[in-house]
């Protein structure tokens, strides 16, 4: 599924919420309903469908209504964005250490 870039803050706001990790713990297991969601976590249906609206909006989530049923299950490209911005971020890091542990190296050679 494409669409428009994701936005990685908010990426990292829907992960920053407990409920939301939860819901996605349980997500990775299989597909399940709303209600089946709202149960163990003790709050309501329509706090589980906000929470699935922004999980939705960052694409880790996807869901469809067949009949009365609302499913959910595992959306992958909010998960390669954050993939992507971790591996970014890791090469940036890794090439300034390389040069901080190559500076360092030569002051030890100077002294």
């Amino acid at each position: 599924m494409t669409g428009p870039p994701i936005d990685i803050d908010r990426l990292f706001h829907a992960l920053g919420d407990p409920t939301r990790r939860a819901i996605l713990d349980k997500l990775s297991e299989a597909p399940t309903s709303v209600s089946r969601l709202a149960e163990p976590l003790s709050i309501t249906l329509t706090a589980v469908a906000q929470h699935l609206q922004l999980l939705e909006e960052v694409r880790l989530v996807h869901t469809e209504k067949l009949g009365r049923v609302r499913t959910c299950r595992i959306e992958t490209a909010g998960f390669r964005a954050l993939e992507q911005w971790i591996r970014d971020h890791r090469t940036v890091w890794e090439r300034r250490l390389d040069r901080l542990g190559q500076f360092l190296a030569e002051e030890d050679e100077n002294r």
